[in-house]
């Protein structure tokens, strides 16, 4: 089954706006960390949820109500943290429910056990998860708070253990070397996790604005595509008309002719002095005529360059303007019918006294006096609109090639 034709307004209508095209991508490689930092997280915290599980069971009686209920207020969220991290969905809610809980069941442990046992004087389970609750911090909290969380969590476990050893000299080496240990452990966990997450901001940064600019480039396409056709339907009107009163028989049918000639011809006029008309009227920079040049090779994509000479100055907007499109008709006929073979362009500025640019190219050259009336493209992209401008155009055409010569100077 052949495809269906698609039409200029079909194509315009399916480019997305820089802003719609954006926001689909947006923080994709963000999410894709998330994801990623939430898995590790979860197979770490696993294993050291595990060890401290088992050591609970082994030093935990069973009418130790306090402690068992204990036990339950941290495994419960780590579990729910765990699940949440491994399917993707309330990773942020989970992983603060247990860090919250845990600073709870740590500071309020001495309250638990009781200092003369023997879980008391050794390692108890619920200091192997100092460092899960840093990572759940760092999964849940914004990065002011992770870094708190960081510094403030080790002086928590520090304080707790000094307490449960009734601050006796034992405890003080051996809870300084722990403090500054998992202090160290956890800024380094939540600076990695900073990284991380900036060098996807970056790239989903980068993925946005590349997406923006080529819908913009695309919409810009499409317009250009559009004026292309408006402006071939206009001149095809304009031919149409012409040949309608040459063919015209009896003098009824001549006089229609030409006045629908007159008035096609009159809204091509008015619609080339429109496109002229175009931007501001405020002096443009010979330098920038030179930057629009350059622009116009780069979109025919030819292999050429832009000499510039002489001294930079201003003219007038629509001088300027009308300069461009002329050029830009000049080139697009030496692309198109000479394969811009030899193409080079010479902009030689005369200061605020004017401009004179110079399309060449070695194609096979063409008849000027040969052209056709129906052929508008020279007569009034390239010669009618620099005449309507006070300007000057010069076509010299042979066998070694073309020179189109435009120009304008201030009288």
């Amino acid at each position: 089954m052949a495809a269906e034709t698609l039409s200029i307004r079909d194509a315009w209508s399916q480019i997305p706006s820089p802003g719609a095209a954006e926001t689909e991508f947006e923080r994709f490689t963000g999410k894709r960390m998330e994801r990623i930092l939430a898995i590790v997280v979860a197979i770490g915290s696993a294993v050291l949820g595990a060890q401290a599980l088992i050591a609970a069971l082994t030093t935990m009686s069973r009418a130790d109500l306090p402690h068992i209920g204990t036990l339950l207020f941290v495994f419960v969220p780590l579990a729910a943290m765990l699940l949440a991290c491994v399917v993707g969905r309330g990773v942020r809610t989970a992983s603060g429910a247990f860090a919250v809980a845990y600073v709870v069941a740590l500071a309020a442990w001495p309250l638990v056990v009781d200092p003369t046992s023997k879980e008391a004087s050794d390692q108890p389970w619920i200091f192997f998860l100092v460092n899960v609750g840093v990572v759940a911090a760092m999964l849940a909290f914004p990065q002011w708070l992770q870094f708190a969380w960081a510094f403030g969590m080790p002086f928590v476990y520090g304080y707790v253990r000094l307490v449960q050893g009734e601050f006796s000299g034992e405890f003080w080496v051996t809870t300084a070397f722990d403090v500054s240990f998992t202090l160290i452990l956890g800024i380094v966990i939540v600076s990695l996790g900073w990284m991380f997450r900036s060098v996807a901001a970056g790239v989903d940064d980068a993925r946005g604005h590349a997406v923006a600019s080529y819908a913009a480039a695309a919409a810009a396409a499409a317009a250009e595509e559009e004026r292309v056709a408006m402006s071939a339907l206009m001149h095809d009107s304009v031919l149409a008309a012409l040949i309608a009163a040459e063919r015209a028989e009896g003098e009824r049918a001549q006089d229609l002719a030409v006045a629908m000639a007159r008035e096609a011809l009159t809204r091509l006029a008015n619609t080339e002095a429109a496109v002229a008309q175009e931007g501001s009227d405020e002096p443009v920079s010979t330098a920038q005529i030179v930057v629009e040049l350059r622009r116009a090779l780069s979109e025919l994509g030819a292999d050429a360059i832009v000499e510039e000479i002489g001294g930079v100055g201003l003219i007038p907007g629509r001088a300027a303007r009308a300069l461009v499109l002329a050029v830009r008709q000049a080139l697009g006929n030496a692309v198109t019918h000479a394969g811009g073979r030899g193409l080079h362009v010479v902009a030689e500025g005369m200061g605020d006294e004017g401009i004179v640019v110079t399309v060449s190219d070695t194609g096979p050259g063409f008849d000027i006096d040969g052209i056709g009336a129906d052929r508008l493209g020279i007569r009034a992209s390239i010669f009618a609109r620099m005449a309507g401008v006070a300007g000057t155009a010069d076509i010299d055409s042979g066998e070694h090639g073309t020179t189109v010569t435009l120009g304008w100077r201030r009288s």
